[in-house]
């Protein structure tokens, strides 16, 4: 019908809108979180649930001639919602991504669901007064706590607190007609709709302070065009987090300059990363989007996010690499280095934790070097002398006995450590303290990698020749370095298919960036040792 005629499918989706409650979506992460909570709500409520069953049978034990005449058939009620919250919890909640829709269905069924038991037992139980109480007063516990844990609007959780109170009003009735009461019906459901009103008016306050609190702090982590999520990561100068563009809703990953750490000479070094970073275009180099300055003054940078491992995290967590693998990934890590040494950029903090392991456009094992917060500049001086700062156990001899001969041969030196840890699991050198480590780095010859484990000859011998002690005996530059790795010939040991496999099963489990346990010291060039 034309004119002002309404549409009957809109209509309808309205009111669906209305009954669920969910007028306003989200974001993918507000989604991820509030199905998050739902988890953690799921196992509180589950646990407590199994808690108050084990506390009833040892009590009714105890004293059998306070136990309800049809308690078994409370057991048989309380045992059917455990099944039905546990396969919610860990069949939908656990097992898959849930839209904003059947997540607050859920949140609601919730609600329902356990005052429903809970009116049920009080009005089986209705032998005995104090089970009336009892079971109200769990009622109270359970909005309390979805107030505290689900993040919500007041009047969501008005809603549902209405719904899980709702089912003790007819279990009232039926207690006043069915048993003797000490209160007449009046004021027995009058006495429930007070307590629940109290409760269910508490609980919508909470909320709505949650709720602004939360909000608040949204906007707070907000840099830019860019909404801050959980940190995955931190450098020598900043911690890194995951982010999206309000816009593109692309993953990006932000890399904020630290407050405490925000001097003159610092923030030169952060802008300077910034600025060399977005000049390097290879595709085994974290590509850099944007950098701004929010109005609180903090400073950062928007890069390409990598979910993947990092490789400190990937030996740590699979051990030892297949010889072919760190080949591979050697190679794809001197490629980026050459780029960095043919525009007279020095990385100068080589170390597995910034490099990071991810697939990309279907490809796995795509090495990505990262983090070029300590790069020095080759044709300029380097204003951080008397100090350098450096990673000790993947650190040069030259950093600690000749600063000044500080070149690409440096950033050989640590990629030949990192091979030594991906090879064997172990670090080249341990000590007590940085100080032992540097120099052991400086004097100690490092032990052959196959007296570890079975590493093929050719393979040891080059990684060897980039730990040499002397810049001149390693190889000539980042990229004959690389033609001599592809020309190691293949072991075979790890095929393509074997990449696959495992990236397949990397992606089905939880794997978070999180910081590595090595770190970057100052070390001061004037009082080091002779």
């Amino acid at each position: 019908m034309e004119g002002g005629g309404t549409d009957p499918g809109r209509s309808s989706r309205k009111m669906i809108t209305r009954a669920l409650w969910f007028a306003k979506g989200g974001d993918e992460e507000s989604r991820a979180t509030f199905q998050a909570r739902l988890i953690v709500l799921s196992r509180l409520t589950f646990w407590s649930f199994v808690v108050l069953l084990v506390g009833m049978l040892l009590l009714y034990k105890a004293h059998a001639d306070i136990e309800p005449r049809n308690n078994q058939t409370i057991y048989k009620i309380a045992f059917v919602g455990l099944v039905v919250q546990g396969v919610i919890w860990r069949g939908l909640l656990l097992g898959r991504k849930l839209s904003f829709a059947q997540l607050y269905a859920i949140d609601l069924f919730y609600g329902f669901g356990t005052g429903a038991v809970f009116a049920s037992a009080a009005y089986i139980a209705r032998d005995y007064h104090f089970p009336t109480t009892a079971n109200l007063l769990w009622s109270c516990l359970v909005i309390f706590l979805r107030t505290i844990v689900v993040p919500s609007t007041g009047r969501r959780t008005t809603i549902v607190g209405i719904a899980t109170f709702l089912p003790m009003i007819p279990a009232a009735i039926g207690l006043s007609l069915n048993s003797k009461q000490e209160l007449p019906m009046d004021a027995l459901i009058g006495s429930v709709v007070i307590i629940g009103c109290v409760v269910i008016l508490l609980a919508t306050i909470g909320s709505r302070i949650i709720w602004g609190l939360r909000r608040q702090v949204s906007a707070a982590m907000r840099l830019g065009q860019y909404t801050l999520g959980a940190k995955i990561g931190g450098g020598g100068n900043g911690e890194v987090h995951h982010a999206q563009h309000a816009l593109l809703r692309r993953p990006t990953a932000i890399k904020v300059m630290r407050p405490d750490r925000i001097a003159p000479e610092t923030l030169d070094r952060f802008e300077r990363e910034v600025q060399l970073m977005s000049h390097l275009t290879h595709p085994n180099t974290v590509a850099v989007y944007d950098y701004g300055r929010s109005p609180e003054g903090l400073f950062y940078y928007a890069m390409e996010y990598l979910d993947g491992i990092d490789l400190e995290k990937l030996v740590i967590e699979y051990g030892p690499q297949p010889g072919d693998r760190v080949i591979s990934i050697l190679a794809q890590v001197c490629g980026a280095l050459n780029e960095a040494h043919l525009r007279g950029m020095i990385h100068r903090d080589i170390k597995p934790a910034n490099i990071i392991l991810c697939e990309r456009g279907a490809i796995p094992d795509v090495a990505k070097v990262v983090d070029f917060g300590l790069v020095k500049e080759e044709h300029l001086p380097d204003r951080s002398t008397p100090t350098i700062m450096c990673t000790p156990q993947y650190a040069a001899p030259e950093i600690m006995l000749a600063p000044e001969k500080i070149g690409p041969a440096t950033d050989l030196y640590a990629l030949g450590a990192v091979a030594y840890f991906l090879l064997t699991g172990h670090r080249l050198f341990d000590g007590k303290t940085d100080h032992d480590i540097l120099i052991k780095q400086a004097t100690e010859p490092p032990k052959p990698p196959s007296e570890l484990r079975p590493v093929a000859r050719q393979l040891e011998a080059l990684v060897l020749e980039c730990l040499a002690k002397k810049p001149e005996h390693r190889p000539a530059s980042a990229a004959d370095l690389a033609n001599r790795l592809r020309a190691i010939a293949p072991g075979g040991d790890w095929p393509d298919s074997h990449a696959a496999t495992w990236w397949e099963k990397f992606r089905k489990s939880p794997h978070p960036i999180s910081d590595a346990p090595t770190r970057t010291i100052t070390v001061d060039i004037d009082s080091r040792a002779a």
